[in-house]
């Protein structure tokens, strides 16, 4: 079964929840789709993961939110994400959901959402996106944009990081200090890197860097370096990337 579900009034503010058969509580895997935070990129990026999971016997709720051109970029993107996987909260007692067991995975831009989801216990009480209801047993950033200033600097995708923000890191660094990862190590949850190292839309070592600044900060922190896998065979069901990815969702909500 697939139902969408409204967490705000923005056209943008919705969720897909894809349940599997059975009577539950059944864990959820949180998907974030990527496309460097921009709005022709949708949440159906991710229903073939999602249609995965739910075959396993996982509960996926896949999550929209106002991106830019559409509303989004800071704070909207991130307040968004926040109330989008909070509303779990208000669904799971009619869906039989155990939001107890709970994993956040995204892809690229989702992929730096994903782990700042995590992070967001570490934000001050008055920051967008704190006070979480809800924290994940690991977050997942598959081809992750896991360092906000880092890609801002890089200039990767054509400078999204800087529209995402609207400002460089020079002229805005206590918003990228509240919205990027890596300015929030440690995290307290377990976090898995999964990059390919033929990625030429987020380079390898951006998840290399990250690994070693967030075990250095004490995270339990694992990185998958898939040799000759690109950008996007991480978000293809068939492939050995993906398997590997739902086979650590799987463990980590067992």
């Amino acid at each position: 079964m697939r139902t969408s579900h409204r967490y705000g009034a923005a056209p943008d503010q919705e969720g897909e929840l894809w349940l599997p058969s059975g009577n539950g509580p059944h864990p959820v895997a949180v998907l974030i789709h990527g496309g460097f935070w921009r709005a022709r990129h949708r949440l159906d990026l991710m229903d073939a993961l999602a249609a995965d999971l739910q075959a396993r016997g996982l509960a996926a709720w896949n999550l929209e939110y106002r991106r830019i051109g559409a509303g989004g970029g800071w704070p909207a993107t991130f307040v968004d994400v926040a109330a989008g996987v909070d509303a779990l909260t208000v669904i799971a007692d009619a869906h039989h959901l155990d939001v107890t067991r709970m994993v956040v995975a995204g892809h690229s831009a989702g992929g730096h959402l994903a782990l700042w989801t995590a992070a967001r216990a570490t934000l001050p009480h008055d920051a967008p996106g704190a006070s979480p209801r809800l924290r994940p047993r690991l977050a997942i950033a598959l081809a992750g944009v896991c360092d906000l200033v880092a890609a801002a600097e890089r200039r990767l995708g054509d400078r999204a990081a800087i529209e995402l923000m609207g400002a460089s890191p020079e002229a805005a660094p206590d918003a990228y200090a509240l919205a990027s990862p890596a300015a929030r190590l440690p995290l307290g949850v377990p976090q898995l890197l999964v990059h390919g190292t033929a990625d030429d839309s987020v380079p390898v070592d951006v998840s290399e860097r990250y690994q070693a600044a967030a075990t250095a900060a004490g995270d339990r922190c694992r990185l998958l370096r898939l040799p000759g896998v690109d950008h996007f065979a991480l978000i293809d069901p068939g492939s050995d990337a993906w398997r590997l990815t739902a086979d650590e969702i799987g463990a980590a909500l067992s």
